[in-house]
């Protein structure tokens, strides 16, 4: 999949753009703060329908504005595709695939896949579970619509729950009927999450290994809060409803699971260094990018944002070696330093594009030297 352009209005810093991308690689250069990240965000927005930043789409709106647009043009499948999202001050989003709206934007997910590794993926280490699961969800529902689906149901139910608890409802008929919806769905996102961190271990330790040049064993290990005690959910929640009560707040379940970082069987989180555990994170990202492309049948996207600080050069070299393989495809790629992206570039020797930005303005830049 490639994206041949994208056309920004009012989107976050950026006011105005149309960018033309290399199906090869996209670099950009710039200071902090000056819109480069911002374009990433919008590439994400059309394939996730949400921000990466964490933004709610109205805060998406450019300041002193009152509507913000993006307009994707892809080549997909051999078929030529175009993904839009408006959004206006006061009202819903629309977002559009061959100008026809989407009824449930979960449809979308998966259709555009792209994979973003930035220097948030830290949280992956030091963040509580939820960014880990979230890490698995976000893979698993490109590649699988009915594990969103149950996703979403389980989701559903668990607020439902939340609500009674807090609002000290007695009821143990409602209670039961929520809960067996809950398990109805638990069943099918603890198989599949099990099932892919067996499968995607053993690539993510290969790219480590092929970022590192080092023996070093690392190792992700999926915890289930429901599995581990040997007892069906249904019961567990049960058991739990006085607890949870009092708590306010239901304690047991999927949205409870984790995933154990480990490097040579010790806990990533207190004894990796900081070259070590970013080498982690992006072995992650790079591993969820094989994974989805074999799942899905397509090249994503690959966001890189400015993620070579506080590598050393070979391991920098070394990533860049991985991305230039013909397992990855269209590359974008942002960073502070010209000397950094014309090496990049030059060491790739494939097809590119640069662009300076200043301010959310974006100027052509000629190719490296």
């Amino acid at each position: 999949m490639i994206l041949n352009s994208l056309t920004i209005n009012n989107f976050k810093n950026i006011a105005e753009a149309k960018l033309e991308f290399s199906p090869n690689i996209n670099a950009l250069l710039g200071h902090n703060g000056m819109g480069k990240s911002n374009l990433l965000d919008a590439i994400y927005y059309l394939s996730f329908c949400k921000s990466f930043s964490g933004l709610p789409d109205q805060k998406l709106i450019r300041r002193g504005d009152t509507f913000a647009m993006l307009r994707g043009e892809y080549m997909r499948k051999g078929q030529s595709e175009e993904i839009l999202f408006g959004i206006a001050e006061g009202k819903r989003k629309s977002f559009k695939r061959q100008g026809k709206e989407y009824q449930r934007l979960s449809a979308h997910i998966g259709a555009f896949p792209a994979v973003l590794v930035s220097p948030r993926d830290m949280d992956l280490i030091t963040g509580p579970s939820e960014e880990r699961r979230r890490f698995i969800d976000m893979i698993i529902s490109q590649t699988d619509s009915v594990y969103l689906d149950r996703l979403i149901r389980y989701n559903n139910a668990l607020q439902q729950r939340n609500r009674l608890l807090r609002d000290h409802v007695v009821d143990p008929d409602l209670y039961a009927a929520i809960e067996a919806s809950m398990a109805m769905a638990s069943e099918y996102i603890t198989h599949a999450r099990a099932e892919l961190i067996a499968r995607f271990g053993e690539i993510f330790a290969r790219h480590y290994r092929d970022i590192s040049r080092t023996q070093e064993m690392p190792s992700l290990i999926y915890r289930s809060s429901v599995e581990s005690t040997g007892l069906p959910l249904e019961q567990l929640l049960e058991e739990h409803r006085r607890r949870d009560e009092i708590i306010g707040h239901t304690t047991v379940g999927p949205h409870r699971d984790d995933l154990d970082l480990t490097l040579d069987d010790m806990p990533v989180r207190t004894t990796a260094s900081q070259g070590q555990s970013k080498t982690f994170t992006i072995a992650m990202r790079l591993a969820q990018y094989e994974f989805m492309r074999e799942a899905v049948g397509m090249r994503p996207l690959l966001l890189l944002d400015d993620i070579f600080d506080k590598l050393d050069s070979s391991r920098v070299a070394n990533i860049v070696d991985i991305v230039n393989s013909d397992i990855f495809g269209q590359i974008f790629i942002t960073d502070t330093n010209r000397d950094h992206l014309d090496s990049i570039i030059s060491m790739t020797g494939a097809d590119s594009r640069l662009w300076l930005v200043d301010s959310g303005c974006f100027q052509p830049l000629p190719d490296a030297k």
